[in-house]
């Protein structure tokens, strides 16, 4: 219908994560209804004796029968009023609203009333309403922040060359293998490949079997990828070490174009900061978010809200990739990731997002944020909308401006945690550089320690005659 329906809502208090309503649509509103009904019928169908559009009721009723007609009015007014309920309730579903799966007909000249009912977010509050303190890298770009850069750039002009080691590979190596596919490996085939046992991008099973292997040796491995299977085979050219050469000025001026290191140092440290002017103030959001949703008093986030989040955040993916040309098994073959592993860590993201989204949620209703009509003009307009009025009559019309209020209130309880929020300026770059010594010691000496309980016999097993 085009105009909005006269209808008044009841809602009740949510219970276990529905909300319930009753819907009264006036009687005029249903009078016009169903003569709108009879007249699409009367247009659309060829009734023998009568000029299409000019068909009496009786007549109508006769051939297709009352309740049928009767049925598809009420059919229509409940897909009609589903809008103005959620603009009335001023409400975002999860999912569709739902009626009775047989509700009453509409009947001339009385009121219709209808129960509906529709899955809600939980009310969730916060463990704490103080803003969060959070840790940001300086304005500044750091010495380590440049050194890290220039081994970006050296890295490009890494080469690598056999290490003529004669142990087996060990993880952290690179090496050199030419992998022929035997079945389902296309993506791995190659002679001469190049990689890194880091332990990313590569599946378990072709990681665990390249480890050990000595050069000059060969192996088949083979894995399960959902109800296919993987084969291949391996034969190992040689463990590779990376020579990067060493920067001086007249390296910086061969290969990057500057004068001197220093010259090169202080571009590099131009381009960090232009970098950070545009990327902290949205790095200071995704923290606080992330700190936010930490304080959520919510056990565990309701299993359709998450599956919302996730059919989101897939689509959103997957769009992505489509501009870009790919597919998602194209990407996944790029990355050695597993479709069971991506699916998780999918997973993982959707529940992360929906207890920000609560959260913000929660922190709105404790600052009492509301969003006025200017506000939602507002938006429009900052999304150049030509014609404001109309856009703002076409959400109305479907449904579509309670979701926008409160988008604008989960932006304004974002705004108040930047305004708000206590930050600790570190040198994250340098801290992390400090941390991986201590790190690789601690690997090693607990690697040492596993060795040694492995290597002393049993209370009351018999020593080796090794």
């Amino acid at each position: 219908m085009e105009d909005a329906l006269n209808i008044t809502v009841k809602p009740e208090e949510p219970k276990d994560g529905v909300l319930s309503a009753q819907v009264t649509v006036s009687a005029a509103d249903v009078d016009a209804a169903i003569a709108k009904t009879y007249k699409d019928i009367a247009h659309k169908y060829q009734f023998q004796g009568f000029r299409r559009g000019h068909v009496p009721r009786p007549v109508i009723d006769g051939i297709l029968g009352k309740e049928a007609v009767l049925g598809q009015a009420t059919n229509d007014v409940l897909n009609d009023i589903e809008p103005s309920i959620l603009n009335e309730l001023d409400i975002v579903p999860v999912g569709r609203l739902e009626y009775p799966s047989e509700p009453a007909l509409l009947a001339a000249g009385t009121d219709y009333v209808v129960e509906c009912h529709m899955d809600v977010r939980p009310d969730a509050g916060l463990t704490t309403y103080d803003a969060p303190s959070i840790q940001m890298p300086p304005e500044e770009a750091t010495e380590a922040e440049i050194d890290l850069q220039i081994d970006q750039l050296l890295s490009y002009q890494t080469s690598y060359e056999d290490a003529k080691l004669k142990r087996g590979v060990k993880e952290g190596d690179i090496v050199s293998v030419n992998i022929e596919n035997i079945e389902g490996g296309e993506r791995f085939a190659g002679q001469n490949r190049m990689i890194s046992l880091d332990g990313a991008n590569l599946p378990d099973a072709l990681n665990d079997a390249i480890k050990g292997m000595k050069s000059g040796e060969s192996k088949d491995v083979e894995w399960a990828e959902g109800e296919s299977a993987v084969k291949l085979n391996l034969a190992l050219n040689s463990i590779m070490k990376a020579v990067t050469p060493e920067l001086d000025d007249e390296l910086a001026k061969k290969n990057f174009g500057f004068d001197t290191v220093q010259a090169l140092r202080d571009a590099v440290k131009e381009e960090i900061e232009a970098d950070k002017l545009r990327s902290l103030p949205g790095l200071k959001e995704d923290r606080l978010v992330e700190a936010v949703g930490k304080t959520l008093d919510l056990e565990e986030v309701p299993e359709n809200y998450k599956n919302q989040i996730f059919q989101e955040l897939a689509s959103e993916f997957l769009n992505t990739l489509q501009r870009q040309g790919m597919s998602l098994d194209m990407y996944l073959g790029a990355r050695g990731i597993e479709m069971n592993a991506f699916l998780d860590d999918l997973r993982a993201q959707a529940d992360d997002r929906a207890r920000q989204s609560l959260a913000l949620d929660a922190l709105a209703k404790h600052l009492g944020l509301t969003v006025s009509a200017d506000e939602v003009r507002e938006e429009f307009e900052k999304a150049q909308v030509e014609d404001v009025d109309a856009a703002i009559a076409e959400w109305t019309g479907d449904g579509r401006l309670p979701a926008l209020r409160e988008s604008i209130k989960r932006t304004k309880a974002l705004s108040w945690l930047v305004e708000n929020a206590h930050v600790d300026i570190v040198d994250e770059i340098a801290e992390r550089a400090a941390e991986k010594p201590a790190k690789k010691k601690a690997a090693a000496k607990k690697k040492a320690s596993k060795k040694k309980e492995e290597d002393t016999p049993a209370e009351g097993a018999p020593a080796s005659d090794e």
